[in-house]
């Protein structure tokens, strides 16, 4: 990647420690007697309130249901993708295929931390079952919807909830939006991302904790070690050459060939 491109994985000290004491910070409000009780309180008190919603209209509990199972999550990241390579969202063209291979690399770095921070939360004991397996009165949606619990999973219960796995791919893609976005379109990405992490925690899959804490600390770790440091622009730089024959491949195909991240010369 050229030295005009803003998208650029490097060394920035004050940004690394910062965000690694934030990670900390968030980590250890938690863990600590003082502050876990509020914790303990928040995470039941929005439980039962989102999920004490659902049990009154088809309709409301039909949306969360349909959010709920894996087929949305497979959408959600459809869009995810589609937002940051619109030209005219965050990146221009010619930062488009940049912007792909870096967040990439990002994600590759949040895989490896959320396996290492996964290990450590069985060795500390950390982990626990979602609140639709130990509250009493839980509205499941998977019994309201059996169809669709059969066809496509729907996610509303874990024995395992601690981190929120899908929280942190989410509030990764936020954080790195969030670094390039101003304004309305800035709000517009986080509001997103809020929207997305919603169905768990309505239906009862994961804590507040589970996607405040666990997730946000991965995603601050993962930002602040791969974007904050050269390593996921290395990468991104071995994704850009890996994929120099598939882009050439994807030129020649029609309606393919038109979109900006395939053939970036189309917006001069």
């Amino acid at each position: 990647m050229d030295k005009d491109n803003r998208i650029q994985a490097a060394w920035r000290w004050p940004a690394l420690l910062g965000l690694n004491l934030l990670a900390a910070a968030v980590l250890a409000s938690w863990l600590l007697p003082a502050t876990r009780a509020l914790w303990d309180g928040a995470d039941l008190w929005l439980f039962q309130s989102l999920n004490g919603s659902l049990g009154h209209s088809a309709l409301w509990d039909g949306f969360w249901a349909v959010t709920s199972t894996r087929l949305s999550d497979a959408l959600v990241g459809v869009l995810m993708l589609a937002l940051m390579l619109h030209s005219r969202w965050v990146f221009r063209a010619g930062e488009l295929r940049p912007a792909l291979f870096t967040f990439l690399g990002l994600l590759l770095m949040l895989l490896v931390i959320r396996v290492l921070f996964n290990k450590l939360v069985g060795v500390l004991d950390w982990q626990h079952a979602s609140p639709s397996t130990l509250v009493a009165g839980t509205y499941h949606l998977s019994g309201a919807f059996p169809e669709l619990e059969r066809l496509f999973e729907l996610k509303d219960r874990s024995s395992r909830s601690f981190p929120g796995d899908h929280a942190s791919v989410l509030l990764l893609w936020g954080l790195f939006m969030a670094q390039f976005s101003r304004g309305w379109k800035l709000a517009a990405s986080l509001a997103l991302v809020v929207l997305f992490m919603l169905p768990r925690l309505v239906a009862g899959a994961h804590w507040l904790v589970d996607v405040a804490v666990g997730g946000l600390f991965i995603a601050l770790v993962s930002y602040a070690w791969g974007y904050c440091t050269p390593l996921a622009g290395h990468i991104a730089r071995g994704l850009a050459w890996l994929c120099q024959p598939l882009w050439t491949l994807l030129q020649r195909l029609p309606l393919i060939n038109r979109l900006l991240v395939v053939n970036p010369q189309r917006a001069a």
